[in-house]
């Protein structure tokens, strides 16, 4: 016949979270792992329904009515904080000597582990739960790889997107850009302002200081766009020279022609690259949607173009108000100017 010590260091290798109770229910021994989980409270000596409540059978308070719950799954924790939730299997011993209840975490075991900081040393070689805890960790390895993977690839979409509407010169949004943005206003009922800005004289600065100089000049035009215009207004370069300003919310006459006479004087002061004075000027064009119907986004860029056509023949360095009376005069004026 094993003895009690004998049985008790077998059962500690193989199922290290048992409990041995004797023939009058007191606990024997514990397992390691068992005894772990209250490090300060040895449950060696006590009775085992003063230590553990048994959750669904709160009326078993003796070991002979535990002994009858034999080969049935036991659902239990242990008294006291934390309330561990714990599985149970008992088996008698022969002799009345009392039994063995084998207990696990099943499925509170991810939460023993984190409340109790155990470790795979803690569980038999064979305990499934080791190949659950080893599942658990890789696919939160996994999942942790692939939301790394996601944000990149979110990050990287969002950077070629922003790449694929911006001039890498200026920093400005670009004529892709314009066109979507100004389809979107055309669409829509708010109202809305398109400037068209040229750049005179650009031509002159490119061929007398090279294309650094150009660039610098393209950039410090762009700079001041940006500060004479609002948060919400759109300013893109849609060709060499142009530029475009969309102005949402903003059909005031005057107060689009004192940001066009701002920008006239800002941009004819002189700029200064590596000692040499460029010198350029502005002409701007300007249309509302409130001038047209059905305002479409071709035929708000066309009345805006007009009137930049007709601020150039006005000696440039000047802005121009969108009208029908002005678009019936450029037309006629480009109809005859062109050959036959």
């Amino acid at each position: 016949m094993i003895e009690i010590d004998d049985l008790a260091g077998m059962l500690g290798t193989l199922c290290p979270m048992f409990v041995l109770v004797d023939g009058g229910g007191r606990i024997a021994q514990v397992g390691p792992t068992l005894q772990k989980l209250r490090p300060d409270q040895p449950m060696p000596g006590k009775d085992f329904l003063e230590v553990f409540e048994l959750v669904r059978l709160r009326k078993v308070s003796t070991l002979a009515a535990l002994l009858s719950l034999a080969g049935a799954k036991l659902h239990l924790r242990i008294k006291g904080e934390p309330h561990t939730a714990l599985k149970g299997l008992i088996a008698p011993l022969p002799n009345g000597q009392g039994a063995v209840i084998n207990l696990s975490f099943g499925i509170s075991i991810l939460d023993a582990v984190r409340d109790y900081a155990l470790t795979s040393a803690d569980f038999s070689g064979t305990d499934l739960a080791i190949e659950l805890l080893y599942l658990v960790e890789a696919k939160s390895a996994a999942m942790e790889a692939s939301r790394s993977l996601n944000l990149r690839l979110q990050g990287a979409m969002l950077a070629a997107e922003e790449q694929a509407y911006t001039d890498m010169l200026t920093g400005l949004k670009n004529r892709r850009a314009m066109d979507v943005l100004l389809g979107h206003l055309a669409s829509g009922d708010a109202p809305f302002a398109l400037m068209h800005l040229d750049l005179d004289f650009f031509k002159s600065v490119n061929d007398r200081y090279g294309h650094a100089a150009g660039d610098y000049v393209l950039q410090q035009a762009a700079c001041i766009m940006v500060e004479e215009t609002r948060n919400d207004d759109t300013v893109a370069r849609v060709g060499g020279d142009e530029f475009v300003i969309i102005f949402k919310h903003l059909i005031d006459e005057s107060v689009l022609s004192a940001i066009a006479s701002r920008l006239i004087d800002r941009l004819r002061q002189p700029m200064i690259f590596e000692g040499s004075v460029c010198q350029i000027s502005a002409s701007i064009g300007t249309a509302l949607s409130t001038q047209f119907q059905a305002p479409k986004a071709a035929e708000i860029l066309n009345a805006a173009d007009q009137a930049l056509y007709e601020a150039k023949r006005m000696g440039r360095s000047r802005h121009c108000l969108y009208s029908s009376f002005l678009g019936q005069r450029v037309q006629s004026a480009q109809s005859q100017a062109s050959p036959h």
